[in-house]
């Protein structure tokens, strides 16, 4: 579970009552993507067929470009979701982070799921680098657009304890 009970305003757009403006929304799915994308290989392996997960990333993209409807989107992340089910280990965290990241249209807190689940994948590929995860999310925060880096790691304190204590990793 990757959401918490109480919503933070800062994680909720203007129209819905919170302060999280649609320019910040869409930072938030750009980086969301690039960090699924980051471990998309490690799925597209394992079921180079599939391509529900990179569907996923390219919808988050169009979500935020304004091309794709938000419930498109966010129906091309259950498919990717879907896609991980069956799956084991890297690949199926893989394909996790890739829906997670399509859905952050239409909840902007699914932009740590999807950079959670890239953690994971990237350690479950290394189980032998106990650094593993803590380069993946290095990686990610340095991919972190300037406009949204402290909502993004102040989001990543508040939820450490319910994305697995992936964001203080190793």
């Amino acid at each position: 579970m990757i959401l918490p009970e109480v919503r933070d305003p800062a994680m909720v757009t203007i129209r819905r009552g919170g302060t999280l403006t649609d320019d910040d929304h869409r930072l938030l799915a750009l980086w969301a993507a690039d960090c699924a994308e980051h471990v998309l290989p490690l799925f597209e392996r394992e079921a180079p067929e599939d391509t529900r997960a990179r569907d996923a990333v390219a919808a988050t993209r169009a979500w935020a470009d304004g091309t794709l409807e938000m419930m498109r989107a966010r129906t091309a992340g259950g498919h990717a979701m879907g896609a991980a089910r069956p799956l084991r280990g890297a690949a199926r965290f893989a394909a996790y982070s890739a829906g997670q990241a399509a859905c952050v249209g239409h909840v902007a807190e699914h932009d740590l799921g999807a950079a959670a689940y890239a953690i994971k994948a990237a350690r479950s590929v290394n189980p032998e680098d106990p650094a593993a995860g803590r380069r993946e999310r290095d990686w990610q925060r340095d991919q972190l657009p300037g406009q949204v880096r402290e909502l993004v790691l102040a989001d990543q304190r508040r939820r450490n304890s319910i994305c697995w204590f992936l964001f203080d990793t190793d």
